[in-house]
């Protein structure tokens, strides 16, 4: 008889994990990065003027369902589970790939462009991309309050490649979108199997994507963060079935429990909002298993002694895992946040700050993504109904259904808030629970599928193809759903002076001869002028410092916001040389040596904001306007560039 050919060599073990893990974040990297290139050197059209590009990334989507098809298939039909894992994470990689990547094609720019809140993030990246020293984003020598993780690690991304910031962000943005997608993959296959992986990561990616795609470095956490909730639910309760309640102490998994803490330490210093309800839930997830721990041993033929002698070694194992978990994370969170908590605890100036003051309708809302009349909303619903179903028999369920509760917790919170003054900017919450019900919904739609198969028999082709072209759907409205925010950023102007879609470029145009005057009057790099302008953009692009920041929304609460917006308003009376030397000379902060004006008639101007919460809009503008005869003088010298007035102070 022929010998039978040896099975192939399995991994086992941490080995294992090292590989699905490492290996789906860096070849997620690689294919990403690889994905861009190839679409870079194409010049496509613009989104907003033609539908090439919609069609290829359906074709792309189209393709990746496919490949997502292939893996599900190998993994079920071959012993090996490593190799489909590693498919299955480059499918979620390549969906962000090319759902973001194609529509964004012909233009340097991410979505929302240069404008808004992606205005003063690309100034976050400009600035960790001049120095890999924590700095804030704008004002000179205060430490960061914005989380800096994210940006810093895109700032070692461009100087690896030598761009400018601005223009790192984009792929920088989609690179690490598609890496966090691919690691969540991968742990929900560690976790569940490469079927029920795969549908719920590519569920949570696509809605990650459309939900969470403009804010980027939120997007990496809810793609990480989800499966994450799962791993620290393994970890507080210890190697047992939920059923089986929370476990002592010798029986701890210590690598979940570090896992689960450097996660919330990472999570922690890229953005708060998010960790807070990551936190939240792993402290709900302890008091459910101090309830389970206390509640099983319960039994009235045994002595309460004996009874509290059971429920001890659980309970203080489940409150041990905790502390641990948090002090990883705390540790972990110092080195971002310690500068600026130093400083805070030490500084003189008032410390004030309005982030929280902005209440859109969605955040007047409690945020119900199952009841959308949409395809997504259906799988919402589906997942929803599978939590409460399957909420006390399975991990998964439970970790979820916690999730929820802190989500919805952390909303009703944020409305009760809204009557002191303030928020917790709940709206941002719909992200998550939409990502966690989309989860869900992967997880309900197969429970579904076995009754369907239990009911009318074998009929996994049919399901395979209706799941299938689920997913296609939901994957080819992602950019309709994002039309807005690609259209931006076709028609803003990037650091190069263009307009992506062909058209005549705005005043931002002038940006580059700006900086170069700058540089020929000066004689110094960007990071040695501190420039006083309202079109923030410039600061965007370039690395200036700023003596304001564009709202105080984004101010860092150190920088006393409100005293710099009087101070400016006070150097806007002067009406001489003299008088604005003095005032420059007796400055509090570190006086600007560059003002970047708007030439008007009346003068040269600055169109500056101010809080006005609780309206919405929350930012009111007005306008400051120097007279020119200040700055006629040796000691300054002025250039008109096109609609701008430069004043460069000598010296």
């Amino acid at each position: 008889m022929q010998a039978s050919a040896a099975a192939p060599p399995r991994l086992s073990g941490r080995t294992r994990d090292v590989v699905e893990l490492g290996g789906a974040v860096v070849g997620a990297a690689v294919l990403a990065f690889i994905g861009l290139a190839i679409i870079g050197a194409v010049g496509w059209p613009a989104f907003n003027t033609s539908n090439v590009t919609r069609a290829l990334t359906t074709l792309g989507q189209t393709g990746l369902v496919a490949v997502a098809v292939i893996a599900v298939l190998w993994s079920r039909h071959r012993p090996a589970r490593t190799l489909p894992s590693l498919l299955s994470s480059l499918v979620s990689a390549g969906l962000v790939t090319v759902t973001l990547g194609m529509p964004l094609g012909a233009t340097k720019l991410y979505l929302f462009g240069l404008s808004v809140d992606q205005q003063f993030r690309t100034e976050y990246l400009t600035r960790l991309t001049s120095s890999p020293h924590l700095a804030d984003m704008t004002y000179p020598d205060l430490p960061p309050y914005y989380p800096a993780t994210w940006f810093w690690l895109g700032g070692r991304y461009a100087n690896a490649l030598g761009l400018p910031g601005w223009e790192a962000y984009k792929p920088w943005a989609i690179i690490s979108i598609a890496a966090a997608a691919a690691l969540g993959a991968a742990l929900w296959n560690r976790m569940v199997g490469v079927t029920a992986g795969t549908a719920a990561s590519i569920a949570v990616a696509l809605v990650t994507v459309q939900y969470a795609g403009p804010e980027p470095y939120s997007a990496t956490l809810i793609a990480i963060g989800v499966p994450m909730l799962v791993v620290c639910a393994y970890a507080l309760r210890g190697r047992s079935r939920l059923a089986d309640g929370p476990t002592p102490l010798n029986r701890t998994s210590w690598p979940a429990v570090v896992a689960g803490g450097v996660f919330l330490g990472v999570s922690a210093t890229v953005y708060t909002l998010y960790t807070a309800v990551f936190a939240g839930t792993a402290v709900l997830m302890a008091l459910v298993y101090l309830v389970q721990a206390w509640w099983l041993p319960r039994n009235a033929a045994v002595p309460d002694d004996a009874v509290a002698a059971d429920r001890r070694p659980p309970m203080l194992a489940v409150a041990v895992r905790l502390v641990v978990m948090g002090v990883v994370a705390g540790a972990l969170a110092l080195v971002v946040w310690g500068p600026y908590l130093a400083k805070r605890l030490t500084t003189d100036a008032a410390v004030s700050g309005s982030a929280e003051h902005y209440l859109p309708e969605a955040g007047a809302l409690l945020a119900l993504p199952m009841f959308q009349l949409s395809l997504i909303g259906l799988v919402c619903l589906i997942g929803f109904g599978w939590i409460l179903v399957r909420l006390r028999q399975r991990t998964v369920a439970m970790s979820l259904a916690c999730a929820l509760v802190v989500v919805v917790a952390l909303t009703l919170l944020s409305l009760a808030l809204t009557a002191t003054g303030t928020t917790l900017l709940s709206f941002r919450l719909e992200a998550v629970s939409t990502a966690v019900l989309a989860a869900a919904g992967a997880f309900g739609v197969i429970a579904l599928a076995r009754v369907a198969v239990a009911r009318f028999g074998d009929i996994r082709l049919l399901i395979g193809v209706a799941a299938a072209a689920t997913a296609l759907a939901v994957a080819q409205h992602v950019p309709a759903a994002l039309s807005a925010e690609i259209t931006t950023a076709y028609t803003d102007t990037d650091g190069r002076g263009v307009r992506a879609d062909q058209h005549a470029p705005g005043a931002e145009s002038y940006y580059p001869q700006i900086h170069r005057l700058i540089a020929e009057q000066t004689g110094r790099p960007a990071t040695d002028h501190v420039v006083l302008t309202a079109d923030f953009g410039f600061l965007s692009l370039y690395p200036y410092w700023g003596f304001q920041g564009l709202t105080s929304h984004y101010a860092n609460p150190l920088a006393e916001f409100d005293e710099r917006a009087a101070t400016i308003a006070r150097w806007a009376e002067a009406t001489t040389p003299a008088q604005m030397k003095q005032n420059l000379q007796d400055s509090p902060w570190r006086a600007p040596d560059v003002f970047l004006f708007r030439y008007s008639p009346d003068g040269y101007t600055l169109r500056l904001a101010e809080d006005v919460y609780p309206n919405d809009p929350n930012v009111k503008r007005y306008t400051v306007t120097f007279n020119p005869a200040a700055f006629d003088d040796p000691a300054f010298t002025v250039t008109e560039v096109g609609p701008f007035v430069l004043v460069v102070k000598k010296g």
